[in-house]
This record gives structure tokens, C-alpha cells and sequence, in this order.
């Protein structure tokens, strides 16, 4: 594990679904389908702050402006 902070703030599944927006149980379909990556405590789900941000960085949607003549069904 050379190379990882352990010191990196851990979530849980509460806390991401609550920073995303999202319900729990969306969080936890998310680890199951390898979307979001998590490290298994007990029977919980911990996700570094960094997995978090990475997820979401990934999906962002760049907006470049629009020309008021080309909107297309609007």
C-alpha cells in the first residue's frame, strides 16, 4: 500500500450520499457496481474524501457557452 495517505479523511456512507446529494442506498449501488471505491470495516463501508472527489471530478459537465441562435428544441 506504498504511496497512500492513511491519514486521508474516511466517510461513510451517510455522510458521501449527503455530500452528493444522493440517497444511501444509491451510494451503496455505487460500490457494488465498482463506481465508487470503498474499504470494508465490519460489516460498513468507509470512502476516502479523495474517492469522493474523484467520482465526481470524473462526471463533471463542462458548459461552454451557447449561442442564443443555436439552441436546437428549446
Amino acid at each position: 500500500m506504498e504511496g497512500r495517505d492513511f491519514g486521508e479523511p474516511l466517510l461513510t456512507v451517510g455522510e458521501v450520499a449527503t455530500v452528493m446529494r444522493v440517497s444511501n442506498m444509491t451510494v451503496y449501488r455505487l460500490i457494488k457496481s465498482g463506481q465508487l471505491s470503498a474499504i470494508r470495516v465490519g460489516k460498513n463501508y468507509r470512502i476516502r474524501r479523495s474517492d469522493v472527489e474523484r467520482y465526481l471530478s470524473d462526471r463533471a459537465v463542462n458548459i461552454t457557452s451557447v449561442d442564443p441562435d443555436d439552441r436546437q428544441g428549446v
